[in-house]
């Protein structure tokens, strides 16, 4: 990029807020999927004028422009592959409004998930979409990338909660999307064609989200099957027992021994599998569905339930949880970390074909994740500086991807296609799909500067990449 452009970007956020230092650059050129891009200039707006005129700037030198929020992404989402512009959202990290009459949260992208969680409920309000990364990933970066979470079950997804957007286009035009009301149709629904768009379609500088009382009481199970398959197949027995559960989460053997310390007791050796369950409501609701919860599980003998008595003990199973993604490098250096959905009725068939597929293979596989709405993570574990390895590990990837559109199921439940996806998106979509989505790409983006190299099938410059 040339000088004089960076002096033009500099102008714009102010000296102290744009940066070339290499340092720097490398704080910004990675992500969950351990590939690391380099960006030639990083700036930190803090306004939606900044960002318009960036991409005035950008529309008019033609460079690229890639958003960022925390860089916790997983499918390379927010790496800059062809260089450019990393716009960091850093600054645009406000809470603009909370209407607790009319249940509305208004924020810009840089605001900190779980911290917008915890001024809403201060009001008795509750925003449900609770990424693991809830700590520290940003409501932009959620929005960008559809993210979802343990809550989906019950509440739905991020796409579910926001109701209106403010977008910068890659023209420097601002478009406001949706509206502050529950209801409005007028005109099409661009809201939800730019959640999950990756930011490749515009630069989302403000949010309006859909805000819902906070429930008055919660209750927590921890379920132990002594059956890997019968554990997967309760899933399905317990939603259609008409209990609604805000939680279900599944987690298998392997998992569990990463994290059984933090578990309040660990599992014992005959147990496969645990469910984490939580019922939520009003307590004569959150009572009547126990009830039917322990009936259910009083017919099948392999499985004991169990309760948590305390807040600790429920953080404590949360933690367990929670923590099991990063516990995997405890078998070894690198993962392939992949977010499938099936239908609930095939997650038996699912985890059943990727326990063979680790015999077949010689590979650890550990699956756990949210079982209530058939989003299973599948995590291939493997050392990328081994060949053998690594050549199986690109095998078992492959072959999972075809089971589970064999088995009626999408590609990615929540982390996005991006970059490390991309090249499977025909397996899903169909050559008219993938053609009309390149129209909308084209009529937004029609100079391919908004993220580039993302979703869409395309080799990445390989003179750009540090480090693959």
């Amino acid at each position: 990029m040339e000088k004089d452009i960076i002096k033009k970007i500099a102008d714009i956020v102010g000296r102290d807020h744009c940066t070339t230092s290499l340092e720097d650059l490398h704080c910004y050129s990675y992500d969950g999927t351990g590939k690391t891009f380099l960006p030639e200039v990083v700036a930190f707006p803090d306004c939606t004028a900044q960002v318009a005129a960036l991409m005035r700037l950008a529309s008019a030198h033609v460079f690229p422009v890639v958003a960022r929020g925390a860089g916790s992404g997983m499918t390379g989402g927010s790496l800059p592959v062809q260089g450019g512009l990393v716009l960091a959202c850093s600054r645009l990290n406000h809470i603009l409004e909370i209407d607790k009459d009319n249940q509305i949260g208004i924020v810009e992208p840089g605001v900190i998930t779980g911290e917008f969680q915890q001024e809403v409920k201060k009001l008795g309000l509750f925003y449900p979409p609770d990424p693991a990364s809830l700590k520290f990933c940003t409501m932009g970066g959620n929005a960008a990338e559809c993210a979802g979470g343990p809550s989906a079950v019950k509440y739905g997804v991020t796409k579910d909660f926001i109701i209106g957007l403010e977008v910068v286009l890659a023209s420097g035009e601002i478009l406001t999307t949706g509206t502050r009301t529950e209801k409005g149709v007028v005109g099409y629904d661009l809201t939800r064609l730019f959640i999950g768009s990756e930011g490749t379609l515009g630069i989302i500088t403000k949010i309006i989200t859909r805000l819902i009382p906070l429930p008055e009481y919660k209750a927590t199970f921890l379920i132990s099957s002594r059956s890997l398959s019968q554990a997967t197949t309760l899933v399905a027995e317990i939603l259609n027992h008409n209990i609604r559960p805000c939680t279900l989460e599944y987690m298998d053997r392997t998992a569990l021994d990463l994290v059984a310390k933090l578990l309040p007791e660990p599992p014992a050796p005959d147990i496969e599998a645990m469910l984490l369950l939580e019922i939520d409501g009003s307590k004569g609701a959150v009572r009547e569905q126990t009830e039917r919860l322990l009936s259910l599980l009083s017919t099948t003998p392999q499985c004991t339930i169990r309760q948590a008595t305390t807040e600790t003990e429920r953080q404590e199973l949360w933690l367990a949880r929670r923590s099991i993604s990063p516990a995997t490098f405890q078998l070894s250096p690198h993962k392939i970390s992949e977010d499938v959905v099936v239908p609930r009725t095939r997650i038996p068939d699912l985890v059943h074909f990727t326990e063979n597929l680790a015999r077949e293979l010689g590979l650890t596989i550990i699956t756990f994740g949210h079982a209530g709405d058939g989003n299973i993570h599948v995590n291939i574990m493997l050392d990328r500086d081994q060949e053998e390895q690594r050549r199986k590990g690109e095998i078992a990837r492959e072959r999972l991807f075809r089971q589970v559109i064999e088995l009626a199921g999408t590609l990615s439940g929540e982390h996005g296609i991006g970059i490390t996806k991309s090249s499977f998106l025909p397996l899903e979509l169909d050559d008219t799909t993938l053609k009309v989505m390149k129209q909308l790409k084209n009529l937004f983006d029609p100079q391919g500067i908004l993220n580039p190299g993302k979703i869409f099938p395309q080799d990445v410059s390989a003179s750009a990449a540090v480090n693959k």
